[in-house]
């Protein structure tokens, strides 16, 4: 089994960008999901409210980011290094709030024009926890970024093709990986193999994580990575085969245990 793809998103809800290979922090890729777009109340804006995050294809640099959409001129951002931080939540319900710093008025007026409605760019300066620990079978640790529950999420080519199957089967077109926004797919092996790894070490390179659960999806995934344009799958289809105590599963969350480097190509090793 081989490591397939690696992607991080560097604004949460934006575009994804590919690597061959990423850096792993305790919190999850380098580069990944540390800048969030809050409404008024501070609470996290995602492609569940606004599909138009799409069009954000936000690149991460050395000390800052840069915002990129169509029709709107590139922003360079830097990382705030003062300033009040101010408390914000990942969703409404159950969530911790977490201290992040403003990225300012600049970056504030570019999302809001994009997204046409008044947010706010916030960088998350030290991950942290955001998830009550009682809130997950396998803990996510105290350092995750803003991520929805874990550090990071892989997803099995094999079972795409599974899955894509039952589309067709049911006159439906395929969907694409991006539909399920993974940073890391593996391919090499049967399609749901990942059931079975729950609760046990991973290896990916010299890179090890803990296996920390199946992720339970939403509308996110009907929602296309390019257009915007929201639909019924495969959320409609994963109800019929992946439903299981009322979640639909596809993916697999892991957990940091050592740092280092993956790579496209590197070795995937499931430990017993």
């Amino acid at each position: 089994m081989r490591l397939n793809a690696i992607h991080t998103y560097p604004v949460k809800g934006s575009h994804r960008l590919d690597h061959d290979g990423a850096q792993v922090r305790p919190w999850g890729l380098a580069g990944d999901r540390r800048w969030m777009v809050v409404d008024a109340a501070g609470v996290g804006v995602t492609q569940r409210e606004v599909a138009g995050l799409v069009a954000l294809r936000a690149v991460a640099r050395d000390g800052g980011l840069t915002l990129r959409a169509d029709g709107h001129p590139d922003l360079d951002v830097a990382e705030p290094s003062g300033g009040e931080p101010v408390p914000v939540r990942t969703f409404r319900s159950r969530k911790l709030p977490v201290p992040a710093l403003p990225a300012g008025p600049a970056a504030d007026a570019w999302v809001s024009a994009l997204l046409d409605r008044p947010v706010r760019l916030v960088w998350l300066a030290r991950p942290t926890r955001h998830i009550p620990a009682e809130d997950r079978e396998h803990d996510t640790g105290d350092q995750v970024s803003f991520a929805d529950a874990y550090p990071l999420l892989l997803a099995n080519a094999a079972s795409l093709d599974a899955l894509n199957g039952w589309l067709a089967d049911a006159g439906e077109p395929p969907v694409p990986m991006a539909r399920f926004r993974p940073n890391l797919v593996v391919e090499g092996t049967t399609a749901w193999a990942e059931d079975e790894w729950v609760g046990r070490p991973l290896r990916i390179g010299s890179v090890r994580f803990r296996a920390a659960g199946p992720c339970d999806r939403c509308v996110v995934t009907t929602t296309d990575q390019e257009t915007g344009v929201r639909g019924k799958e495969p959320l409609r289809t994963l109800g019929r085969y992946r439903n299981v105590r009322q979640k639909l599963l596809f993916g697999l969350n892991l957990v940091p245990v050592t740092t280092g480097r993956v790579a496209v190509g590197d070795e995937v090793v499931v430990d017993r």
